[in-house]
């Protein structure tokens, strides 16, 4: 199994779209996947039009009282599960810092492990913070892949998130950069594409351009291929997965 995650300490650049989407591509290859949705705003949980069974109640979760195995539910979708996120994921944070006082593990990957007894691959959908339970996924995480427009305030994101990897001593070559909303009709976009800065030497080739149809996805509660496959977006992010499967060792 292989455990991926998408993270951006900033919004709304495209990391819910790409988890979502990326997790419909493997799904469709026959790879049995599992979204984990991290993030309190719940975005990824409300495109694949599913709610929580219950309240999420972190605590029960992470003291084994909630089997984590109850919370999956399945999706409109072959091969594609999700753990949906719901509001109260707000006090994960507080949780696990409260456990990690007691000098107990990296509870997400504990909860992440048996999940490879029936999926191939788990993609986690990250809150864009740094924190107690960011820092336990990028642990976790066989591979992080950080959406970023091709601005200079949206690359400083990702080197912020590469020196944290650096000062907590985790492996930065596992963090993997790719362009969004990409608009060729600015400069700064044509030359960033053109020229990727030197930080992001283990990023992606592939670039998700910016399209109105991406919208459509909260219209019709789905991934985009799964209404639309001829647009460029589209056929970019089936492109995207290709390039992810590159970067990991068991597909």
């Amino acid at each position: 199994m292989e455990t991926i995650a998408f993270f951006n300490l900033k919004g709304g650049v495209g990391k819910t779209t790409s988890a979502v989407n990326i997790a419909w591509h493997a799904a469709n290859e026959g790879i049995p996947t599992l979204l984990w949705d991290l993030d309190p705003q719940g975005a990824a949980s409300w495109l694949l039009n599913s709610k929580a069974k219950t309240k999420t109640a972190p605590k029960k979760i992470l003291n084994g009282k909630t089997p984590i195995g109850e919370l999956v539910k399945s999706t409109d979708y072959a091969n594609l599960d999700i753990i949906p996120s719901d509001f109260s994921l707000r006090h994960l944070d507080q949780q696990l810092a409260q456990q990690n006082e007691q000098g107990k593990r990296n509870l997400i990957t504990k909860l992440v492990e048996p999940f490879g007894e029936n999926y191939g691959l788990v993609i986690l959908d990250c809150p864009p913070s740094f924190s107690v339970l960011t820092e336990q996924i990028f642990e976790t995480a066989d591979s992080l892949y950080l959406p970023i427009i091709p601005t200079h305030l949206s690359l400083r994101t990702f080197e912020q998130t590469r020196d944290f990897f650096k000062e907590n001593k985790l492996k930065a070559k596992r963090l993997h950069a790719f362009f969004t909303m990409v608009d060729r009709r600015r400069s700064l976009h044509r030359v960033m594409l053109a020229h990727p800065p030197k930080m992001l030497k283990n990023g992606l080739t592939t670039s998700i351009p910016y399209a109105a149809v991406v919208e459509r996805m909260g219209d019709h509660r789905a991934p985009l291929p799964a209404f639309d496959k001829a647009s460029a977006v589209s056929r970019a992010y089936a492109q995207l997965w290709q390039d992810i499967k590159t970067t990991l060792s068991e597909f």
